[in-house]
């Protein structure tokens, strides 16, 4: 498993920009995949975007030329880059690690940070 720490929550406004960051305790190339999942109230978890050991990305419809995900491995560190963000009232923001590991490294498995709670409003 991995530890997920998330940046602390904010507020912004229409149309501005935010990077949330998800920082791991330990080296997130040895991870399969990370990334950041969204549920709004009343709806259901949807990925955002999510980003592989090997540096492919994948991004929702709704997010693409607006959102950016990005790894800084040094810092075991991955940034979400939102860009012109639309009203949402107190979605939050998972960000999510998949890896493998156990004796042969047959073992998956699934970790997920705190949440980031991102409010859109006027």
């Amino acid at each position: 498993q991995v530890q997920l720490v998330a940046s602390g929550g904010v507020l912004v406004q229409p149309g501005g920009s935010l990077t949330l960051s998800c920082a791991a305790n330990r080296a997130i190339f040895s991870l399969e995949q990370m990334g950041w999942y969204r549920q709004a109230p009343g709806k259901q978890r949807e990925m955002v975007a999510t980003i592989t050991d090997d540096g492919r990305t994948n991004y929702a419809d709704s997010v693409k030329g607006r959102f950016t995900i990005s790894r800084d491995n040094p810092k075991n560190t991955v940034y979400l880059q939102m860009n012109s963000l639309k009203p949402e009232k107190a979605a939050y923001n998972a960000c999510n690690a998949k890896g493998r590991e156990g004796k042969g490294r047959d073992q998956s498995f699934s970790s997920w940070g705190q949440g980031t709670q991102v409010t859109v409003s006027s």
